[in-house]
């Protein structure tokens, strides 16, 4: 298997990881800010253990680098926006807007270090943002600017977060998980009410940071092997899944619209997934 191959891989795992949030936030009653914080700390905990068990704790943590240290901090904003923007717009409006992570994750990328995507990954992208917006057309007339503009910096923190880890491939990942998920915790305790959480809510929430923190390991570990606007583009991947799943989990039919859109992105992944002939480096 080529390390291309396996890039592809462990970015849709981490997708289809992804695209469980809305899940999580729909299952609980408290406020954003409690479920980033507790999401924050079963994140810390599992992600702590898991280097722990491999031995790598030390070298994890205390060899981030200033790149390690600014990715950090940009997954942890990106975080924060990114629960809060399910609880101030619909899941559709997330989804649309995080449907130009590829192209401006490919801007993001030529303008750092003049990595230019494939012009298949490139009409894939275009294809992907055309199915996304298909799915969030009908929700336009209820759309709520705090919320969009949250997602839209949640977006903005991908695109940088995988040119980091692409341009700075031994930026440890799980030490950035960790970090980030500590960085959250002060905000959480200024403006949420975290301690006041039903038991069984915490439950549901711990299993929620075991999910989160693996599919952001799997997500920084997989854009080390791939360009960034492939990268970006296979995260999609749990746009169309989310609908599926909240039709499983609570019912929640799939609209037309879900269903066209959806599959418009998958064959814009599976084009994207298309052997590359040339592999790009970054200078």
């Amino acid at each position: 298997m080529t390390s291309h191959t396996k890039g592809l891989i462990t970015v849709a795992v981490s997708a289809l990881l992804f695209s469980t949030p809305g899940l999580f936030t729909r299952s609980v009653s408290v406020s954003g800010w409690d479920v980033i914080f507790w999401r924050g700390v079963f994140g810390v905990i599992f992600t702590v253990a898991f280097m722990a068990r491999r031995g790598k704790l030390q070298g994890q943590i205390f060899n981030l680098g200033w790149p390690g240290w600014i990715n950090a901090f940009f997954w942890a904003s990106g975080t924060i926006a990114y629960i809060q923007a399910y609880k101030l717009t619909s899941i559709a409006n997330v989804s649309l807007i995080y449907g130009v992570a590829p192209m401006l994750t490919a801007l993001v990328a030529w303008l750092w270090f003049r990595e230019w995507p494939r012009t298949i990954v490139m009409a894939a992208s275009v294809l992907a943002l055309a199915g996304v917006a298909i799915i969030g057309a009908g929700s336009f007339g209820t759309v709520h600017i705090a919320g969009d503009l949250l997602a839209f910096w949640m977006t903005c923190t991908v695109a940088i977060g995988l040119s980091t880890f692409r341009r700075y491939p031994d930026i440890p990942a799980a030490g950035v998980t960790v970090m980030s998920s500590l960085l959250v915790l002060p905000p959480c305790l200024i403006w949420g009410d975290p301690f006041n959480t039903p038991l069984p809510e915490i439950g549901i929430l711990a299993v929620f940071g075991l999910v989160f923190a693996l599919a952001a390991i799997l997500l920084n570990e997989g854009s080390k092997l791939l360009p960034v606007s492939e990268a970006a583009l296979m995260s999609n991947l749990e746009v169309p899944v989310q609908p599926l799943l909240a039709w499983l989990a609570f019912a929640e039919w799939p609209s037309r619209a879900a269903f066209i859109g959806g599959a418009l992105i998958l064959i814009a992944i599976i084009a994207s997934s298309w052997p590359q002939r040339q592999k790009v480096a970054p200078a």
